[in-house]
């Protein structure tokens, strides 16, 4: 049976010139160079000595990966499939984060500082924000590791996909967090915890709320768009997985030495050493992070260039 052609495809009419195509894809290419660059200048802002307010650096850091996602996105899906996901990760993120605060359940009890910026009611704006570039990024991977072989059954390759993808992101979170809470108090574990004054309860809720994410957008592809979900390919995943590389790379720069203190304590009083923290970020960065990019850039296929759009 041949395979339906993906949605990725430019949706060009037949009096489009090759010119205009050309202009197009090129257009394309800086607007994705423009956000590598800016997600880059933001985590090397998060390591420098700067008068620059850090809410502000956390914003290009999370507004970046947030336009990687839409831009990339609505080249690769379609407008209309790419705003889906993003209400899907909004909705979804922002409910169980916000039980999340309230009551403990599912990741443990913390609470959010001025660090994030403005909330809506217990989580900040951004922190909502946040889900869609990473968990955008992430199902790209996930899609690219797993592509569908002649052998494979759409239902297997329906419910693998969410797995690794809820994996993938988790892995992020855990290189993430114990620098974010721990070091940088952009939010509080109230009972500290044992990865680095981060709870373990922290990673099993993730792996629930972004499976859960994962899970309604793969069944809206499967029932409202199916030519996605039935690609037997992912036309320019490979620059996604870039960016989830780039993630990876740049968190190698938190082991750079810090001016204060080089102990700090979690809420239980608990002392951690910040280089114990940074360097196990790293590894996390280097080993998880790095296998998946390793795994994705070897079962895609060969582009064109550094941008495939």
């Amino acid at each position: 049976m041949t395979a339906m052609p993906g949605p990725s495809a430019p949706t060009m009419s037949t009096t489009a010139s090759p010119a205009y195509a050309g202009r197009r894809a090129a257009s394309l290419r800086f607007a994705l160079l423009c956000i590598f660059a800016g997600y880059t200048c933001a985590r090397i802002l998060e390591v420098s000595p700067t008068s620059i307010p850090h809410t502000a650096i956390v914003a290009l850091d999370v507004v970046s990966a947030l336009a990687f996602a839409l831009v990339h996105g609505a080249r690769h899906y379609g407008l209309r499939v790419i705003l889906v996901f993003t209400a899907i990760c909004s909705v979804i993120g922002n409910i169980v984060e916000n039980i999340g605060v309230a009551t403990g359940f599912p990741f443990g009890r913390y609470y959010f500082v001025e660090l994030m910026g403005p909330k809506l009611l217990h989580v900040p704006i951004l922190l909502g924000l946040a889900y869609i570039g990473m968990a955008y990024v992430a199902w790209n991977v996930a899609s690219l590791i797993l592509a569908p072989s002649r052998t494979s059954t759409a239902r297997l390759h329906f419910l693998a996909i969410p797995a690794l993808a809820s994996v993938i992101m988790t892995a992020w979170d855990l290189a993430q967090d114990p620098v974010w809470a721990t070091v940088l108090h952009g939010w509080i574990w109230r009972d500290g915890g044992a990865w680095f004054g981060v709870p373990l309860s922290n990673y099993c809720g993730w792996l629930a709320t972004v499976f859960s994410i994962y899970t309604l957008f793969a069944l809206y592809l499967r029932f409202r768009a199916p030519r996605v979900l039935a690609s037997p390919g992912i036309p320019a995943a490979r620059t996604a997985v870039l960016f989830y590389a780039l993630c990876a790379a740049c968190n190698l720069l938190q082991i750079l030495p810090r001016p204060d203190s080089a102990l700090v304590a979690d809420p239980t009083g608990k002392l951690w050493r910040v280089a114990d923290i940074t360097h196990a970020s790293a590894l996390v960065s280097v080993l998880v992070m790095g296998s998946f990019v390793a795994l994705a850039l070897f079962r895609a296929p060969r582009p064109d260039g550094p941008f495939t759009v």
